[in-house]
C-alpha cells in the first residue's frame, strides 16, 4: 500500500477507524472486530485509531482499546510496524457523551490508555474534543507534559478549528503531527483545516470519511456522479470516495470505520484508485 507522513512515521494512505466495533449500536461480537482488525493489517493498513471512550457504556471505557490490543497479540506481523493512535478527552458518562480538559483529567486518561493497550509509550495520542470550560491552551500543554515525559511519542488534536491547529502548533512544535476532523461529501466544512494542515505540514485524518454514502443509495443526496462513476470504474462508491479524499490533498488520510472484513477491504482497495482530473471535477 502507498503511504503518507504522520510526523516521523509512514503510514499506509488508508486507516482503520476501530470505533464501530465498540460502541453500542454498532458492536459486532470479539471475534468478527478481531477478524476485521486482522484483516485491516494483512491488507497493509498500519495505522488504528481508537479512543478511550469508544465504549458500550461508561462502566466500560477502553474496550475498543483492550480490543485493539488483543488483535495485535493475535497478529503474526510485525506490530511495531502499526500505528495505533488513541485518544482522551472525550468522555462516557451514565446518559451519554461528556468532554473534561483538564490537565489533571488528560494525563490520568492517558494512563489509562497506557494500560488498556499494554504499551509504555503511546504512538500517537490526541485530544479528542475541545472543552469549552477549560482554556484550550492549558489542555494542549498536557500533551506537551506526556510528550516529554516520553508517555506519548507524537500528538494529535481532533475536532479543531483553524484558530486552535495554530495555537496548538505553537504550544506543541514538530510535537504536535495530525488534526482529526470530521470530512466526507456531506461534510465538506473543514476545508480551511485541510488547506492549513497542508501549511504546517501536519496530517489530516478525517474522521467518518463515507459519512452520508455508507449505503449506496444515499449517495444521490450529495453528488450522483460518486455512484456513477463507481459503476464505470467496477468498484464500489466507497471506494471512489475515499479516493476523492486522498486527491483533496496529500496531507490526507482517511479512517473508515468497519466491522466487518469485507468492508475493510474493500476500503482499502481505495489506495489503488487514482481519479483523473476529469472524473475529480465531476466529483466537485
Amino acid at each position: 500500500m502507498r503511504t503518507r507522513a504522520i510526523g516521523s512515521r509512514n503510514v499506509g494512505v488508508i486507516g482503520l477507524g476501530a470505533m464501530p466495533m465498540s460502541v453500542a449500536g454498532h458492536m459486532p461480537d470479539e471475534a468478527q472486530s478481531i477478524r476485521t482488525i486482522l484483516a485491516a493489517l494483512d491488507a497493509g493498513i498500519t495505522l488504528i485509531d481508537t479512543a478511550d471512550a469508544y465504549t458500550p457504556s461508561h462502566t466500560d471505557v477502553g474496550h475498543n482499546e483492550r480490543l485493539v490490543a488483543r488483535a495485535l497479540s493475535q497478529w503474526g506481523g510485525d506490530a511495531g510496524t502499526v500505528l495505533v493512535a488513541t485518544k482522551g478527552g472525550h468522555t462516557r458518562v451514565p446518559d451519554g457523551w461528556d468532554v473534561d480538559g483538564r490537565p489533571s483529567y488528560l494525563k490520568e486518561a492517558c494512563d489509562r490508555s497506557l494500560k488498556a493497550l499494554g504499551v509504555d509509550s503511546i504512538g500517537l495520542y490526541q485530544h479528542h474534543r475541545p472543552d469549552p470550560r477549560v482554556p484550550y491552551e492549558e489542555t494542549i500543554g498536557a500533551l506537551k507534559d506526556l510528550h516529554d515525559a516520553g508517555k506519548i511519542q507524537m500528538a494529535g488534536i481532533s475536532n479543531a478549528n483553524p484558530e486552535q491547529i495554530r495555537l496548538a502548533h505553537e504550544i506543541l512544535g514538530d510535537r504536535l503531527v495530525s488534526v482529526q476532523n470530521e470530512y466526507s461529501p456531506r461534510f465538506r466544512s473543514s476545508e480551511p483545516e485541510i488547506d492549513l494542515c497542508a501549511e504546517l505540514g501536519l496530517a489530516f485524518l478525517p474522521w467518518s470519511p463515507l459519512g452520508g454514502i455508507s449505503r449506496t443509495g444515499e449517495l444521490g443526496r450529495h453528488n450522483s456522479a460518486f455512484n456513477e462513476i463507481a459503476a464505470e470504474r467496477g468498484v464500489s462508491p466507497q471506494q471512489v470516495c475515499l479516493a476523492w479524499e486522498l486527491a483533496r490533498s496529500p496531507v490526507v488520510i482517511p479512517i473508515p470505520g468497519a466491522s466487518r472484513p469485507e468492508t475493510i477491504l474493500d476500503s482499502a482497495r481505495a489506495a489503488t484508485l487514482d481519479l483523473s482530473k476529469e472524473e475529480l471535477s465531476r466529483l466537485g
